[in-house]
């Protein structure tokens, strides 16, 4: 997800938008939902299931791809169609939103950072699910396995549940290289967010020049266009969700380009951290999410 947005951005001028300004916000969120959409079509477990990746990341696809974002909001899930292939959409899911943020979590993942002074880097995000959140099997009486909600059972599907299968999932702790050496690692909890609030991050880091400290606490957006990997797997189409410290004239612009914006707390969207490694400087870096909503705090510590 995070290298299929990174190559359908590729072909726009990022470093001329303004990273808390309207062009930004719809670019990233209209790449973000041709991405969810071949995730949703073409992604499972490659020891079991054909996975066209390098189609899927190639140049060729993403120009393809690209031609699809306009001036207006989609409120479509288009899959794509790598190396002429036939994708394979999910079944259809209910309609609603993920979930809001402001209402405190049963259970959480949680995203850990680390580098040393030899550069040594480790971005983990463990997270084995948790029972309050998989349905119970009906009939059975007991619930799905670690992460085992997020297969399907249609049959067809690249992520369709089978024996020995693994199923795909949300947790997508990140290392960034640098001519080979391990530069910057970073992620977040958040389930579906996780590769929409880390992709934000990087690009505010990467074509802005903010800090990591300032890119983490930059008001946050998401959009809940594509089904949940979550039961009941709810989705909202053409939904945009944004932080309040978005400007209002911000605001107007996204909703004359019909994007269907939900506002949430000032605070409430977003829990990455980073660590980073400067080899020049010989400097270590980290920076922590201040978003202290409902106890889940974020820290960054040196010694």
């Amino acid at each position: 997800m995070f290298l299929q947005q990174l190559a359908l951005l590729a072909g726009f001028d990022l470093d001329g938008m303004d990273t808390c300004g309207p062009d930004f916000v719809h670019t990233v969120v209209e790449c973000a939902k041709l991405a969810f959409a071949d995730r949703e079509a073409w992604y499972g477990d490659p020891d079991h299931v054909d996975v066209p990746l390098d189609d899927l990341l190639s140049t060729a696809y993403a120009d393809e791809r690209r031609k699809l974002v306009d001036a207006m909001a989609s409120f479509e899930l288009r899959p794509g169609a790598p190396d002429g292939r036939r994708p394979v959409p999910p079944p259809p899911t209910p309609r609603g939103g993920w979930g809001d943020p402001s209402v405190p979590p049963v259970g959480d993942t949680v995203h850990v950072d680390a580098v040393d002074r030899w550069g040594n880097l480790v971005s983990a995000t463990p997270s084995g699910g948790w029972l309050q959140s998989s349905p119970t099997i009906p009939g059975l009486g007991f619930c799905l396995g670690t992460r085992g909600q997020m297969f399907w059972l249609a049959p067809a599907h690249p992520n369709a549940l089978a024996p020995g299968k693994r199923p795909r999932t949300t947790l997508t702790p990140s290392v960034v290289l640098r001519d080979g050496r391990g530069e910057l690692a970073f992620g977040t909890p958040g389930g579906d967010t996780q590769d929409q609030w880390t992709l934000t991050f990087f690009l505010r880091h990467v074509h802005a020049g903010l800090n990591l400290q300032a890119a983490i606490d930059a008001p946050m957006f998401h959009t809940e266009h594509v089904p949940s990997s979550f039961f009941p797997r709810l989705q909202d189409p053409g939904s945009l969700i944004v932080e309040g410290r978005f400007r209002p004239d911000v605001l107007d612009d996204l909703q004359t380009r019909g994007h269907q914006v939900t506002v949430r707390d000032e605070w409430s969207l977003g829990r990455i951290s980073a660590a980073a490694h400067d080899p020049t400087r010989g400097i270590l870096k980290a920076a922590a999410n201040p978003r202290g909503l409902h106890g889940l705090h974020g820290y960054a510590a040196g010694r």
